[in-house]
């Protein structure tokens, strides 16, 4: 508390720019210094490759996400790729070309309505600077890009955990309601049942700093036979 103002003291939210990806050996080296089961699951799985340095843009990134959701990777990379040829001319999927394709034309590739509505949400929220350019990323903190980008319809807290991780390689993300980490803790850490969400922070407190990492090993332990 602030014994002055009686209030509780508020905690400064951590200022950029922040950097794209971090040092990988540096987090698995502290990783397994702290977590001897995963430090053995690091070393069966080898290293990880990552794509950080890679341009991107934002609302392409997240019209691809919304694209995705609950549908097979081949199904929705067919819908993706009919998008981008005929309203995007083959290229990404902006704001402005989002705004201007139709719903007849986006239901002819396959779009239902409930991402179209998300898509045009997405194509306002651009324009009126809720979702940042791309050289705005580097400028806001994780949990700010949450706020903003969650605002968008269709995009939740994991579709942006996933952008944080995969696009921008944040270094401390832990997408706590993944089914994928949580068995990959289940495994990792040798649990008799699968973890809840809530459990989740708590169970992965000592991976603190390094938890991209560690969601990187507990997803590939998932999936190892």
């Amino acid at each position: 508390m602030n014994a002055r103002a009686g209030k509780p003291e508020q905690l400064e939210k951590p200022r950029g720019p922040f950097s794209r990806g971090f040092d990988v050996d540096r987090a698995r080296r502290a990783l397994a210094r702290r977590c001897p089961s995963l430090a053995r699951w690091m070393r069966r799985i080898g290293p990880i490759e990552t794509g950080w340095h890679r341009p991107f843009d934002p609302v392409d990134a997240l019209a691809n996400s919304i694209l995705y959701q609950q549908l097979s990777g081949k199904a929705a990379a067919t819908i993706v790729g009919r998008v981008r040829e005929r309203h995007c001319e083959g290229g990404r999927m902006s704001a402005d070309r989002l705004r201007a394709a139709s719903i007849d034309g986006l239901r002819a590739c396959g779009v239902s309505f409930n991402k179209i509505a998300a898509l045009k949400d997405l194509a306002e929220k651009a324009e009126a600077g809720v979702v940042p350019k791309a050289a705005q990323l580097r400028w806001l903190h994780d949990e700010e890009l949450i706020e903003r980008l969650t605002a968008v319809r269709g995009i939740g807290r994991w579709t942006v955990e996933m952008m944080l991780i995969f696009r921008l390689g944040r270094p401390d993300v832990l997408p706590i309601a993944d089914l994928g980490v949580q068995k990959g803790v289940q495994r990792v850490l040798e649990l008799d049942e699968l973890p809840k969400a809530k459990a989740m922070p708590a169970l992965c407190a000592h991976w603190a700093g390094h938890r991209t990492l560690a969601s990187l090993y507990l997803w590939r332990a998932a999936d190892s036979a």
